[in-house]
Parts: C-alpha cells; structure tokens; sequence
C-alpha cells in the first residue's frame, strides 16, 4: 500500500456546483459535523452558477468557517476539484470528492476514511443509487439501477467490498491524486475514469467499498438524461483515444448500437437492415417488462425504452467523439474538448 489513513489526518472536502440551489445546502451543512470533527475544509467549486448558488453557500460560509465558497473560471468539475486542491489542500492528506446532486450518509466521510485505513487504499470509491422522486422521475432512475440500464457496472450495484479498475469517486489520498497530475480537466465527462487509469498505471489501488453509498437524483427530463449519456460516450470515446484503450464487452455492445440503428435507413433496400432496430425495441420492450414483473410495478415497462434511449444517446455520443477526434487528432491533455 502507498499509505494509510489515520483519524488525525486532515481532510478537504470538495463540491463542485454549477445551478445547484435546491441541493447545495443540505450537502453542505450535512457534511459540517465531519469537518468539525475531523478538522476538514469544505470547498464548494461553483462554476458560474446563475441560479443563486453562490448566495446560498455565502450564507453558509458566513456562519461556518469550515465552508469556503471558490469561484471555479474552468467551469468543468475537473478543474474545480484541481483548483480546489492547489488552494486549499496544502495540509490535507486526503480528499473528499462530493456531488451536490447527491444524498450521502451522516457517518459517510467517517466510513470511508475507516476503509481506507483498513484495506490501505490509496482511493475508496462506492456505490450509487439512483433515487427517483415522483412517479415520472423513478421511471427515469429505475434503469440507472439496473443490469439492464447500467450493464452490471459494478458501481452501479450494492457491491461487496472489493478492488477495482474504476467506482464513482469519494475518498482519494492526496499524495497519489498530486502524483498522476490530478483531473484531466480537458474532460468534461468520464474525468473519474480517465484519472482512475492513470492512478492504476502508477500502481496506486482503488478499493469499492461495500460499507456506504451514494443516493444520486438523476436528470428529471428525458431530454436533460440524453444530454448527460451523450456527454458520457462522448468522454468515454475520449478516455479511449487518449489512453488507447479498449472498451469492456458492455461498453463495445452499446458503443456499436448507433451505429446498427443507423442501418435502418437502408431498410428500403433489404429488409435485413432493419434487424439491429427491430432486435433493439425487441429487447428493451422485453427488459422493461421483466423489471415490471419483478418489482410488481407496471410503470417500470417504461423502463426498458428509458434504458434503450439511454444507451443510443451514449452511443451517439461516442461516436461523434470518434467522428470529431478523426478530424482534428486523438485528444491529449489540455485540448478543448
């Protein structure tokens, strides 16, 4: 192991914030016992909020000195996070990465750190869960929470504790998070991946916890959860690229969805081009109703169409990426993405 953890350790908290006032605060404050207890900073990173935002956490911070507002000019939560830590990380051994969209436990900082100490880790990544509010809303987030929407990444479950090549992040040591460079902040997506490679590749470990989890609000509209899964293939085309990297078996059958889809427009020619689409809505019909009959929720067929859009939009997403880099060389660190 690179280094263990202890209870005298100082700790930064980072939240990177772009238009998060129905959530910032409840993180924020929920999270102060911790930082009192253990000596931590919060840093929220707002990326030029207009929704008020910043006036929220001013508040905070005005009554908590543990809470300190930082204007992030790079938008990204890449570079909020980086930032946050050339700022304010000096003397802190560990780093807490916290999404505002987010519900998390109150002995969550305290578990993670207790992991780290007990595995070694130089990185304790956990499990979310997507939490739906509202009978629309749970529509959306049930795939999230599912093989058939997540494709058993292992993240994405109730896991038992285990090591890994990537999780979704929450507790790094600082050390190993300075060594590789920190995020990448050309990306404005997949940055957790593309860092976790690097992170492996020094020989640092990543351990998923089976000890917390993450509750995680997902995108309230169809057209807001597109938009994030084209942004999601779109990094991880990036992540490939950079890293010539291959795509898990999962990643490769979705990634070749889009461009099977796309055959159906030749289905005039010759029927056969209409397999991939027909076996596609086949399948997600066929998932939707299985998620509705074990779970005795008839609104969850919706979830299969849910999925099958998610996955054609990260499709889509990746290889206008592909498309893109083609164009202008495969990214490096520091190209516009």
């Amino acid at each position: 192991a690179h280094g263990r953890a202890s209870a005298g350790m100082s700790v930064l908290v980072v939240i990177p914030t772009l238009n998060e006032a129905a959530h910032v605060a409840g993180v924020s404050e929920g999270l102060l016992p911790f930082a009192r207890r253990r000596g931590a900073r919060i840093v929220v990173a707002d990326g030029g909020s207009t929704d008020g935002t910043p006036d929220i956490v001013a508040r905070i911070a005005e009554a908590a000195p543990e809470v300190v507002l930082m204007h992030n000019p790079g938008r990204r939560q890449a570079a909020g996070v980086n930032l946050a830590v050339a700022r304010h990380g000096a003397e802190a051994a560990w780093l807490i990465r916290v999404d505002a969209h987010s519900a998390y436990p109150s002995d969550y900082g305290d578990v993670l750190l207790a992991e780290a100490a007990r595995t070694g880790a130089d990185s304790v990544v956990v499990a979310m869960r997507a939490v739906g509010q509202g009978r629309l809303h749970r529509v959306i987030a049930t795939p999230q929470n599912s093989r058939l929407g997540n494709g058993g990444a292992a993240h994405r479950g109730a896991p038992e504790g285990r090591w890994v090549d990537h999780g979704h992040h929450a507790l790094m040591r600082l050390p190993a998070f300075r060594a590789v460079g920190g995020y990448d902040e050309a990306f404005s997506h997949n940055e957790d991946a593309e860092l976790d490679h690097r992170l492996r590749a020094a020989g640092f470990r990543i351990w998923l916890t089976a000890a917390t989890a993450v509750d995680y609000v997902p995108r309230r509209t169809m057209g807001a959860l597109l938009g994030q899964y084209f942004a999601f293939g779109r990094g991880r085309a990036r992540n490939v690229l950079k890293h010539r990297a291959g795509l898990r078996p999962r990643q490769a059958a979705v990634a070749g969805l889009a461009p099977g889809l796309a055959l159906a427009a030749l289905a005039p020619l010759h029927p056969a081009f209409a397999l991939p689409f027909a076996g596609w809505t086949a399948a997600c019909l066929a998932g939707g109703a299985a998620l509705a009959l074990a779970r005795r929720e008839p609104e969850a067929i919706l979830a299969g169409p849910v999925a099958g859009a998610m996955h054609a939009a990260w499709s889509a997403g990746f290889w206008a990426e592909a498309l893109a880099a083609a164009r202008r060389g495969a990214p490096g660190k520091g190209q516009p993405a």
